[in-house]
């Protein structure tokens, strides 16, 4: 049976720039989720299965944020095509739009985590692209995505090869300095919400891990709490710091970085 009871997918000859758009229902969300989907050149006519990064957005976002104000899409294809990293695709959920942000957590009977884990790489598979159950995934994100991308890598340390965060939140605690709604309307905590805490019950398997922080974003001091944490558990990790603040602009430049570290995973 196919996982979704729906599922579109943008007509090839309407679509530009490598961006594909996929929508499916799906039980996790009590309804549908989008995607945008990087499909770089080098995926015409190749049979042979691609690497999937799956990319979150933050808070206010949606799928399609990463493309259009990150250019995530020109970067990946500039990169492939001088051969900094191999031909991958890039997913790029929505994080299934409730509240200012979902934070990927299971809550108010959705379960957005597995959204995430399971059905975002199940819609790309079935919409045809060459991706399959055996292509090794990354995951990656930025301020609550990087949240969704520490914890979700550290959690499903069986389903990713590596894992990132930009900017990000490192605790669920920390969505209160962006999100309208008060923090007890995401429920009950039934899991961990600390990366930390996830990293630590995981901590003998997990896969490689890196983070960064502009100096000068207001998550800074989290983020190096973070890394000082790990480096007294001897959790072995990439963390650094750039010039830069909570922006796009700063996202738009570092997620290079990700995107090189995904690739030295596959040497």
């Amino acid at each position: 049976m196919p996982p979704f009871r729906t599922i579109e997918v943008s007509a090839a000859e309407y679509e530009s720039d490598n961006l594909r758009y996929i929508t499916v229902k799906t039980p996790n969300l009590i309804g549908r989720g989008d995607l945008t989907v990087f499909v770089p050149d080098q995926a015409a006519n190749n049979n042979t299965p691609l690497p999937l990064v799956t990319l979150l957005h933050g808070v206010y976002g949606s799928h399609w944020v990463w493309s259009q104000k990150a250019g995530v899409h020109r970067t990946a294809q500039r990169m492939i095509n001088s051969g900094e990293i191999p031909p991958m695709i890039i997913a790029m959920p929505s994080d299934g739009l409730m509240f200012d942000g979902t934070a990927y957590l299971p809550h108010n009977d959705r379960n957005f985590e597995k959204w995430i884990v399971d059905d975002v790489p199940a819609a790309v598979i079935e919409a045809g692209l060459p991706v399959t159950s055996a292509s090794p995934q990354f995951i990656a994100g930025l301020s609550m995505g990087g949240y969704g991308a520490l914890r979700l890598g550290a959690a499903y340390p069986q389903h990713y090869a590596a894992f990132a965060g930009h900017s990000s939140i490192t605790d669920f605690d920390q969505m209160k300095l962006f999100v309208e709604e008060d923090l007890s309307h995401y429920g009950d905590p039934g899991s961990a919400r600390s990366v930390l805490q996830v990293m630590l019950r995981n901590a003998d398997r997990l896969p490689p891990f890196r983070f960064d922080c502009g100096d000068q974003d207001e998550l800074i001091e989290y983020n190096r709490s973070l890394h000082n944490a790990l480096v007294n558990q001897g959790i072995a990790h990439d963390f650094q710091e750039h010039p830069g603040c909570h922006e796009w602009p700063y996202w738009a430049t570092h997620v290079e970085d990700t995107l090189r570290f995904f690739a030295a995973q596959l040497d």
